[in-house]
């Protein structure tokens, strides 16, 4: 009997504790397209957010400091990147990319260390970009400016009607016999026809 009214205690707990969780946690909606964490509904950011946020704008980037100073690989700066506002987002056509149409130069003061030998603080100059376009990109540019026109001139074909008379069966001692006939032009045909001996000599 004790054995018994202990299991009931036991599951009047744990029905209690689970309508207790259920109020705590907040309502999940149930469609099936919502991620889910744990039981915990994500946010889903809006399309016209996510595409204002991921056109072509200025935005906050760590740029590596050897990139903009390629020539001192003999020192190691700290920190060794810098956030630098540049140009980044998406365009509208793939010909097209994102690209700074106006920049200035920022100061920033960075430690400089030479291993072994001197280490300061530095004023070092950076290139920041105040402004973005979409532009034509220059490999799509310069393709289209080093491209030759495919297209040939039409070449002309002068043909002497007179080598096209060609009989199946000419007999000897007219000009269609001859090996020579395709330069023969009319008068020198009319010439043969009247003097066969002389034409041939001339030839």
């Amino acid at each position: 009997m004790n054995f018994l009214l202990t299991w009931i205690h036991w599951g009047l707990a744990a029905l209690l504790y689970l309508q207790s969780a259920e109020k705590d946690s907040p309502a999940v909606p149930s469609s099936t397209n919502v991620p889910r964490t744990f039981g915990v509904c994500k946010k889903v950011i809006k399309f016209l957010e996510v595409y204002e946020r991921s056109f072509c704008r200025t935005i906050e980037t760590l740029v590596d400091i050897f990139q903009e100073y390629p020539d001192e690989v003999e020192y190691i700066f700290r920190p060794s990147c810098v956030p630098l506002m540049r140009c980044a987002g998406c365009c509208g056509d793939e010909g097209l990319e994102c690209v700074p149409v106006d920049v200035y130069n920022v100061t920033m003061e960075i430690a400089r260390i030479k291993p072994h030998q001197s280490q300061h603080i530095a004023h070092m100059s950076f290139l920041q970009h105040s402004k973005c376009d979409c532009r034509p990109k220059k490999d799509v540019k310069n393709k289209q400016e080093k491209e030759p026109l495919h297209w040939r001139q039409p070449m002309l074909h002068v043909i002497d009607p007179v080598s096209l008379v060609s009989p199946p069966e000419a007999p000897v001692g007219t000009f269609a016999a001859l090996p020579a006939c395709a330069s023969f032009n009319s008068r020198t045909a009319e010439l043969f026809k009247e003097t066969p001996h002389l034409a041939t000599q001339r030839l």
